[in-house]
């Protein structure tokens, strides 16, 4: 959402600590450290063993009963964890943009509210069959075990980037 269609800054806030602001005069090594997966190497293990945990954290979460005490704290546990790291050990962070694109900050504004109005709105009614929640037309779709765990983990991940960036 920043302006004139660049999604990011060419630099960090920091190199880390004790290191100076980025000038967006990265070297071909530094620019390659910041991708999630560089086109010229492979993942690191410690990356490929994080993801292979959370996955397997998705599949058994995926395992327990809907709006039971288990499953809450099985949403509640990463979400404390991200928190935490997000609190008292924030990771280097993208670079804010100089200004706003507007008109794109108003389009994902405008599908928010949207979406919010629409769950509200089943909620408080009680969510008639002509007016299903958006949580009761994604539970049929993510039914199968396997697509619950694959949910969970995209959670997981989406979660994560939120606090990256």
């Amino acid at each position: 959402m920043a302006a004139n269609g660049v999604s990011r800054s060419p630099g960090r806030l920091s190199g880390g600590p004790g290191r100076p602001v980025a000038d967006g005069k990265d070297s071909k090594e530094e620019r390659a450290a910041r991708q999630w997966w560089p086109s010229s190497r492979p993942p690191s293990r410690q990356r490929l063993a994080l993801s292979l945990v959370l996955f397997g954290y998705a599949w058994l979460a995926a395992t327990t009963r809907p709006f039971t005490f288990m499953s809450l704290l099985v949403v509640l546990l990463p979400g404390a964890v991200v928190a935490g790291v997000a609190i008292w050990g924030p990771p280097d962070r993208i670079e804010a943009p100089d200004r706003l694109d507007i008109a794109g900050f108003s389009w994902w504004l405008v599908i928010i509210a949207v979406l919010f109005e629409w769950e509200a709105a089943g909620f408080r009614d009680n969510s008639p069959w002509w007016h299903p929640s958006l949580t009761e037309l994604v539970d049929p779709i993510i039914a199968p075990y396997p697509l619950r765990a694959i949910a969970f983990f995209l959670w997981l991940i989406t979660g994560w980037a939120l606090v990256r960036r």
